[in-house]
């Protein structure tokens, strides 16, 4: 029986990716905190990750049992613009406090997908092993 590194790894792989390039993203909005008319930008994370996870593609589909599995791509995220607490007379919607919580929150929730992803290397090297 083959191994699929994606089903031995469940999500956890794709997590990484998303909160990756979510890290980008609120980094880009603390670090325009100040500039005139800049818009806060955000991923619905919940969203993207069930449409990536789901395994649907554009376009293509596994016609053969021997073919190699689609993923959903995750580079091509939806950025949603963040609607502002405050109105600010610059026209800047970032939030630094806000931005600050989700750029934490996000940091430990990475690194809870690294942990998760260690688990399970670890365990499938204690499989291969014959531990």
């Amino acid at each position: 029986m083959p191994l699929s590194f994606d089903s031995a790894l469940g999500i956890h792989a794709k997590a990484l990716d998303v909160r990756a390039k979510r890290t980008e993203l609120l980094a880009s909005n603390i670090a325009n905190a100040d500039t005139p008319g800049f818009k806060a930008r955000d991923i619905d994370f919940r969203s993207v990750l069930s449409r990536t996870g789901s395994g649907s593609s554009k376009g293509l589909q596994q016609t053969h049992a021997r073919h190699l599995a689609v993923s959903g791509d995750s580079t091509s995220l939806t950025t949603l613009y963040r609607i502002p607490n405050h109105s600010s007379l610059d026209g800047n919607t970032v939030d630094a406090q806000l931005e600050k919580s989700a750029f934490s929150e996000n940091a430990l929730r990475y690194q809870a997908s690294l942990t998760f992803l260690d688990r399970k290397f670890k365990g499938l090297i204690g499989a291969l092993k014959g531990e």
